[in-house]
């Protein structure tokens, strides 16, 4: 059986589900051969890119996501599924398979950016101020075609366990909707969680993988200064104010890294700055709000107690009062060894034996992570990037933030036969 994709552009017709050809096999460690999704594909490939193009003309910020979990129901529904809205209204759960056996859960993330989509194609998004310039619309196509093709499988008692698709809202959003899965109850009965983040430093047909921390954790810091103000005539005789906010701003950073050198790295870094407003009034009152942002699961539980020796140690004979607000985010993405391996594994049969590129450890968050708290999963990095198009290699989050739509079938491709391949190495028993 030839399963490997081809790296060119394929004629597809349109969507039939009950015509789709479905393989003959599924992979397994004697076989180690890919499941052949190009009759699959050719069918439902160009509907699925139709379907992220919707996504991105419509996008919708966080837990506003009310039309796409719309959209996705409908898809799901008209392919034999049963999809269930989570309690707040939007995002989506299906099942797929029967059995008591564990199950193989399928993450994407729903919601867009509240930015302007730059980008110049027919699909740019409709919505001012509302863009999808994360891949979160791709991320949805993705497991929409792989539970699709899932459920096609499933059809011909050709599916060896459970598969859970988890469409998550609010991934943008601090804690996040993972927060909502979670408490729902939905990785009960889960034995791994997969996932997939455009990547669009990474070439197409290529995964980045990483065992370990590949994400880093998030946290808001916001520190109140107040001091009784005064004439700039006379610094000497108050809490020079707008000098101690960026003395803070310069040194606290410092001082935090050097405390917390024997528990982790960690980047404190303040994107603000209010205080005062008349040229000549010292002011009484400084804000400052940052992130802070560490690799280490350790680090992440200390962080809050080692700022505040931070500030005690920079504040000390200040003279001025202080608070620090500390709002947990979300930890760091850790991957489990063998979660990861589905992925290398599920990605070189499909694209070759050079399909796996090392990717660095991120100092950005995800609400991932959230899930791995749980259970074991892994998160990987989807290659977006055509090598051959001229540019610059735009990062997530740019205002022309696009990506190479043949990314979608690699997607589908690879979480089809990772689901199998941890189905095919840890059985129901």
């Amino acid at each position: 059986m030839s399963g490997r994709m081809s790296r060119g552009t394929s004629d597809r017709g349109t969507s039939d589900r009950g015509t789709t050809e479905m393989p003959s096999g599924r992979p397994n460690d004697a076989q180690l051969a890919p499941l052949d999704l190009s009759n699959f594909l050719r069918r439902h490939g160009p509907s699925l890119v139709d379907f992220r193009r919707d996504l991105h003309r419509h996008p919708e910020l966080s837990y506003q996501e009310r039309a796409t979990t719309d959209k996705l129901c409908n898809w799901l529904r008209a392919n034999g599924l049963d999809p269930v809205v989570l309690a707040s209204g939007t995002g989506v759960v299906c099942d797929i398979g029967a059995g008591d056996g564990p199950i193989v859960a399928l993450r994407a993330d729903i919601d867009a950016l509240a930015m302007d989509d730059m980008t110049d194609s027919e699909y740019t998004s409709r919505t001012p101020g509302v863009a999808h310039a994360c891949g979160h619309d791709v991320h949805s196509a993705i497991v929409l075609g792989a539970g699709i093709a899932l459920q096609a499988l499933d059809d011909l008692g050709r599916l060896p366990g459970r598969v859970r698709l988890i469409f998550e809202p609010g991934e943008e959003s601090v804690p996040g909707g993972a927060i909502e899965v979670v408490k729902e109850g939905w990785l009960d009965s889960v034995g791994v969680i997969l996932g997939l983040h455009c990547d669009p430093k990474t070439d197409l047909f290529h995964l980045g993988t990483r065992v370990g921390a590949i994400t880093s954790a998030s946290d808001t810091v916001e520190i109140v200064l107040s001091g009784p103000g005064g004439h700039t005539a006379r610094p000497e005789r108050t809490v020079n104010m707008v000098d101690l906010a960026a003395r803070v701003v310069q040194e606290v950073p410092r001082r935090f890294a050097e405390l917390a050198a024997d528990i982790g790295t960690t980047r404190l870094v303040f994107g603000a700055l209010h205080t005062g407003d008349a040229p000549n009034v010292i002011p009484g009152l400084a804000r400052m709000r940052g992130t802070m942002r560490t690799p280490s699961r350790a680090m992440w539980d200390a962080a809050p107690d080692v700022l505040r020796v931070a500030l005690e140690q920079v504040l000390a004979d200040s003279g001025a009062q202080w608070e620090l607000v500390y709002s947990r985010g979300i930890p760091p993405v850790v991957n489990d060894a063998d979660a990861t391996t589905i992925f290398d594994d599920a990605a070189r049969l499909v694209l070759g034996p050079d399909a796996i590129v090392a990717t660095e450890q991120s100092w950005g968050g995800d609400t991932f992570a959230w899930y791995l708290e749980e259970v074991p999963g892994s998160y990987v990095r989807l290659g977006t990037h055509d090598p051959a198009r001229p540019g610059p290699r735009l990062d997530l989050h740019a205002s022309t933030f696009d990506v190479d739509e043949r990314a979608i079938d690699v997607g589908v491709s690879v979480l089809v036969n990772s689901a199998f391949l941890w189905h095919e190495r840890h059985p129901a028993r």
